[in-house]
């Protein structure tokens, strides 16, 4: 017998609904570049706070071409992104994409996303010919606009929540932290994370770690430019074989997933940690169940996953591929398989989950 196909009946408006969504999709895919190529030029900071520019003006302030500026700001003001006036002719950079497209030190920063996901569409060629048998891609591999772009994402969202919220809502870490502790940061990348905690706790020792060279030599030179080198050292070690013992705390921010084996680096953890020591894990925020992902923030994660966070992890030993949005049980259970009684959720924003563990 043979299987008879039947026709599926198309529904024209919904193929149009989503036809035109597609669209949408190509200029949103565009615009990362467009949001990047702005960022680099300096266009949304010659904008900002200064009333409205016409294409001209904005090329003057930049030293950059008008009729590429005039294309970059129609294409910025067909997203959102800028405001235009039709009256004027003029353009401008409302107060609050102002503080998502200039402002570093806001935790809503954005172009330091955009330029990782760049860097992640660039190097998706050679992660697709990956995908056909299985292997991996790892960190170092990927242009610099991934290391610069994840920097420049994640540090200010270190830098409002990790002194402030993180830490404090470890049990008894900020004690030590003041009275003089030894902290590992393990997969440290440029040293955000680490310098950042070196300068609110000036009686502690730091040692951060990153398997990835270039990144620990431009950790070490972040270290001296801000002046706590005496208390930070920095060494090339993968997770599960960084130096040093007796840590009254260890952290990991954003990189127990992409670990080949994160249950032989949370074994080595353990075996570093003294015995009321703290572990402490920043991760993606990410429900348990796949459906607890679709949105749009998950969206972006799993996007990353696929080019960044899963190829890493395969490049290496093991290769276990927790992906970025393993959520809380997935880390549960790598933390238990390594020997930690004690595990919780400590605190968490709408990009983050923090996990605490003890012994």
């Amino acid at each position: 017998m043979s299987a008879v196909e039947q026709a599926v009946e198309v529904d024209g408006d919904k193929l149009m609904q989503f036809v035109f969504r597609a669209v949408d999709e190509v200029g949103a895919t565009l615009n990362a570049a467009l949001v990047v190529m702005g960022d680099k030029l300096g266009l949304y900071r010659a904008l900002a706070g200064a009333g409205g520019l016409t294409p001209a003006e904005l090329a003057e302030r930049t030293g950059t071409a008008e009729r590429y500026v005039r294309e970059w700001l129609n294409a910025q003001a067909a997203g959102g992104f800028v405001a235009y006036d039709a009256d004027s002719g003029r353009y401008s950079l409302p107060p609050e994409q102002t503080v998502a497209l200039t402002d570093s030190d806001s935790p809503a920063y954005l172009p330091g996303l955009f330029q990782t996901a760049i860097g992640s569409v660039i190097d998706s060629p050679a992660i697709t010919e990956q995908a056909r048998n299985g292997e991996g891609f790892g960190w170092h591999e990927h242009v610099h606009d991934v290391h610069d772009g994840c920097e420049r994402f994640f540090r200010p969202g270190y830098n409002a929540h990790l002194i402030a919220e993180w830490l404090p809502a470890l049990d008894g870490v900020v004690g030590k932290l003041e009275r003089g502790a030894l902290v590992a940061d393990v997969g440290c990348g440029h040293g955000a994370s680490t310098i950042l905690m070196a300068q609110a706790f000036p009686n502690s020792t730091f040692v951060g770690s990153d398997y990835h060279k270039g990144s620990i030599e431009t950790a070490r030179t972040r270290a001296e430019e801000a002046g706590v080198a005496d208390r930070v050292a920095f060494q090339i070690a993968p997770a599960a074989a960084y130096s040093g013992t007796d840590y009254d705390l260890v952290t990991m921010f954003d990189c127990l997933h992409d670990m080949g084996d994160p249950v032989g680096a949370a074994r080595h953890v353990r075996s570093t940690l003294k015995p009321d020591g703290t572990w402490m894990m920043v991760e993606p925020h990410a429900g348990d169940r796949v459906e607890d992902n679709f949105n749009p923030v998950g969206r972006a994660f799993y996007g990353f996953s696929t080019l960044l966070c899963t190829p890493a992890s395969l490049s290496q030993d093991v290769g276990l591929a927790l992906g970025a949005q393993a959520g809380e049980a997935r880390i549960r259970e790598v933390v238990q398989a390594a020997g930690f009684n004690n595990f919780r959720r400590a605190a968490e924003t709408p990009f983050n989950l923090v996990f605490e563990a003890r012994l």
